[in-house]
């Protein structure tokens, strides 16, 4: 047990060694006194399709692989995209130092809605990430036990195929993530993109 905690300990010095090396840390930008951004975020432009492809370009910038895209309905939807480490700067879905700790140490995934509405003068964009946390005790149920063949046992003629479970399960819902959603607003709302 004290190895694998000491092998955490070395595993933490040397990547925040890597990271903060002389020329300062590297890694996402966070600001002193971060400016929330309301949920759904109101875009000043006349023109839809100029706010649809720039909400495109902000969900591609943060490398969220986008799942389906409605343009009639106003839906973006990504896939699921596994949670940045301290050793993937250049990974933005984690946005504070303690997401880059908790995705290094534990699985972590996020999701991504984004929905535009049109408004009086401009656009409604809402943005709502969901996180989630691998269970590894549910992983257990894709053990080989009695899909193998064994040799003690005669022949059997049994045609079912082995399924396994519909959906992944081993997740806990983490609820939202308010601090990925904060960047994708301030993203949106960044000067001189529309």
């Amino acid at each position: 047990m004290w190895i694998r905690r000491w092998l955490h300990s070395a595993i933490f010095l040397v990547a925040a060694l890597a990271l903060c090396g002389p020329g300062g840390c590297v890694g996402p930008q966070i600001s002193a006194t971060p400016q929330y951004q309301p949920n759904p975020v109101f875009v000043p432009s006349t023109d839809y399709d100029v706010v649809w492809e720039n909400a495109i370009d902000v969900m591609h910038s943060l490398q969220l692989p986008i799942q389906r895209e409605s343009k009639l309905d106003g839906i973006i939807e990504t896939n699921y995209k596994v949670g940045a480490g301290l050793l993937e700067p250049w990974h933005q879905d984690a946005v504070t130092m303690t997401d880059r700790l908790e995705g290094s140490f534990q699985s972590v995934r996020r999701r991504a809605v984004m929905s535009i509405t049109p408004a009086q003068g401009g656009f409604l964009v809402g943005v709502e990430v969901v996180k989630e946390l691998e269970n590894p005790d549910k992983l257990i149920i894709n053990s080989p036990g009695n899909s193998t063949f064994q040799e003690n046992t005669p022949l059997q003629r049994d045609l079912n195929v082995v399924i396994g479970p519909a959906t992944p399960e081993g997740w806990i819902a983490q609820g939202r993530d308010p601090g990925l959603e904060q960047s994708i607003l301030a993203r949106l709302q960044a000067p001189g993109t529309y």
